[in-house]
């Protein structure tokens, strides 16, 4: 079956000739039209139309952001925040720094419309430190929209104000985590808090009720708007609605950003059809499908999944819908939606070194588990490559790698535990064969940190 054509919401504009990322451009293809419509409704029924519409979170845990809005303390009296996830630290993901560089007042109409809904007087946008060019963009667009009185005190006319501020981070990957983004933000080390009794819902940024949403999952706020909750449920598939922007990286023909309805294309339309399959001569081996975290999948393996009826299907990589639910029931997850592929090229010993060397180096040290096993499995890799392997050191690594994960504050530790037990299981005979291999071609490895 021939994959299904790209529908683009939140792409809509992004490479389109002549489209430039000012207000006025915006505004010509109907920015804040949307924003002028929220600010006449009761925000409750905002919310209620993100709820309907069933928008899962694009950040990596797809958790209902309808859900997330319902869950802030609203009767504590403190100040509600919302702080804007732009960090976007995943290994193989772009998607957000598209959005910012090139239409950023679509996040800030986002942004706004949620905060009026939930009744938050002041916004931060958490940007990376890597992307000095995206900060400035937002600063220029924010200022933009504060002198059209879309941000800012009594915006269009009504008693409703509301500030939306940058914040730029020092480039640590552990600050994708949201309590430790609001450690971050308060100007402390970005130690995650642990929850209970830290929900950012309850006890967030100052100890008071916070939101904080991905980029792309803000942006969909505006869209939900326009064409109604129900009817943005329609799209994709149940439980997984909307569409969902995929970033393709690795040994492909034709790499980037594509969006789809989530659910609707399956891994092989992507990668075959979509991405133009593998490089000349060379056949697909792995893919890791929702960022460096999630855990491989292997070419030639399949899937047994239960059906709602009671029935079982089998699946293999290929024919996986690119959905939450399915890539969960396969023991992996949608994540941040950065898909990396290798091919038979890649030697999974030293792909693994590199992905092991990464969260060694951004772990924040809090957790014992998290802080000398990432570490652990780093030494190990890396002297797998340069200085001695051993055939059980694959085993060695999956000893680890299972003392971390479940055992730490934050999903960090299942972060960085997961690649290493996913590959030394599905390529076992490769880790025990390395040695030999690596006999064979002793110049042939990867330089790791």
């Amino acid at each position: 079956m021939a994959a299904p054509e790209q529908r683009r919401i939140i792409f809509k504009h992004i490479d389109e000739p002549g489209y430039t990322n000012d207000l006025a451009c915006y505004q010509r293809n109907g920015g804040y039209a949307m924003l002028k419509k929220a600010v006449t409704m009761a925000p409750q029924a905002i919310i209620d139309e993100v709820k309907k519409s069933g928008l899962r979170g694009r950040g990596g845990a797809g958790f209902p952001c309808g859900v997330k809005w319902g869950l802030v303390d609203r009767r504590s009296g403190k100040p509600i925040y919302l702080v804007v996830n732009a960090d976007e630290s995943e290994p193989g993901t772009f998607k957000d720094r598209y959005i910012i560089h090139q239409d950023p007042h679509q996040l800030i109409e986002g942004i706004m419309i949620t905060c009026f809904g939930n009744n938050v007087k002041l916004a931060y946008i958490y940007i990376r430190g890597e992307f000095p060019e995206g900060a400035r963009i937002l600063e220029r667009a924010i200022a933009e929209a504060r002198g059209a009185n879309f941000c800012g005190p009594n915006i269009l006319g009504t008693n409703y104000g509301c500030e939306i501020y940058i914040h730029r981070g020092a480039g640590a990957y552990i600050c994708g985590e949201e309590t430790g983004l609001i450690e971050s933000l308060e100007g402390k080390r970005p130690y995650p808090r642990i929850k209970p009794p830290y929900f950012p819902a309850v006890l967030g940024l100052y100890q008071c009720p916070t939101i904080v949403n991905n980029v792309e999952t803000l942006c969909h706020v505006k869209h939900i708007l326009e064409m109604g909750g129900d009817n943005f449920a329609k799209i994709g598939t149940p439980n997984n609605t909307g569409t969902r922007i995929l970033c393709v990286s690795g040994h492909v023909r034709k790499p980037g950003y594509y969006e789809y309805e989530v659910g609707k294309i399956t891994m092989g339309q992507l990668l075959y059809e979509v991405c133009g399959g593998p490089l000349p001569g060379r056949k697909f081996k792995a893919v890791i499908p929702g960022g460096s975290s999630a855990k491989v999948l292997k070419f030639g393996e399949t899937f047994t999944l239960k059906n709602k009826d009671g029935t079982t299907r089998t699946l293999t990589v290929e024919d996986i819908p690119m959905d939450f639910d399915t890539m969960a029931a396969c023991g992996t997850m949608g994540g941040s939606g950065g898909v990396i592929v290798m091919d038979d090229s890649v030697n999974m010993v030293e792909a693994l070194g590199n992905i092991n060397a990464f969260y060694a180096h951004e772990s924040c040290g809090q957790c014992t588990p998290c802080r000398e096993g990432s570490l652990w499995m780093k030494k190990i890799t890396h002297r797998m490559v340069h200085d001695g392997a051993r055939s059980e050191d694959g085993v060695l690594l999956k000893s680890v790698a299972d003392q971390i994960a479940g055992r730490t504050i934050c999903a960090f530790g299942e972060a960085c535990s997961w690649p290493t037990q996913s590959f030394v299981t599905k390529f076992s005979d490769e880790f025990k064969a390395y040695p030999e291999a690596k006999k064979a071609k002793p110049d042939g490895s990867l330089e790791l940190i």
